[in-house]
């Protein structure tokens, strides 16, 4: 019999098109990132069993479908201490303007520094990484999901998340910055919360934000 592999499905909610994953493996599910779209995300993953749902920071672009995937699957919530409050307020107007489905419920679990998340055959270690908001974290996956990294709006393809909004810290996200450089492996897939995927070898390369 064939060895059956893990899966990443990938999902574009809200305006902001931000990326929502779902890492598969074993029948068993992490969702990263539901901004939106609760309910309809939950009717693709009907399939697998929803453990965990996991926000990589507390803005509303990322966590506003989390209620609505949390009733529809009964899976538990997971996010830093530092942005639980941010992310209850989803719902509610943002200062540029913008609201999303609902806030978050309070957190079943609260990320901290090496926390690890399992799923199926997969782990994904938590790693703090403040300066978009307080409460931002990567997910370096291993097991296996050895090889990929959720990492939010801390990094983007040559860039990285702003800082001018309320909780961003330009000090600290560089010193993250830093701290990725250093500890993430280059052949690391590097999923990013908004637009494409890169690598931690590429961003080496090429983003000015790491040198």
């Amino acid at each position: 019999m064939a060895e059956k592999r893990d899966e990443l499905r990938h999902f574009v909610v809200t305006p902001l098109q931000t990326n929502c994953y779902a890492y598969v493996s074993e029948g068993e599910c992490l969702v990263v990132d539901p901004g939106g779209s609760g309910a309809q995300v939950a009717a693709h993953l009907d399939d697998v069993h929803v453990g965990c749902v996991a926000a990589t920071h507390g803005h509303g672009d990322h966590v506003g479908g989390v209620a609505a995937l949390v009733r529809a699957t009964g899976a538990e919530f997971a996010i830093h201490a530092a942005d639980a409050a941010l992310a209850a307020r989803a719902g509610q107007m943002s200062e540029v303007g913008r609201s999303y489905d609902e806030g978050a419920p309070a957190p079943d679990r609260a990320l901290s520094e090496g926390d690890v998340l399992s799923v199926g055959t997969a782990t994904f270690t938590v790693m703090e990484t403040p300066g978009h908001t307080p409460g931002g974290v990567v997910l370096l996956g291993g097991g296996t999901a050895e090889g990929i990294a959720f990492v939010g709006d801390t990094l983007f393809p040559g860039s990285h998340g702003r800082t001018d909004l309320s909780g961003g810290d330009e000090v600290q996200i560089m010193a993250s910055l830093r701290r990725m450089a250093a500890e993430i492996a280059p052949g690391t897939t590097l999923l990013c919360g908004h637009g494409p995927s890169t690598t931690m070898a590429r961003e080496l390369a090429s983003n000015p934000f790491l040198r």
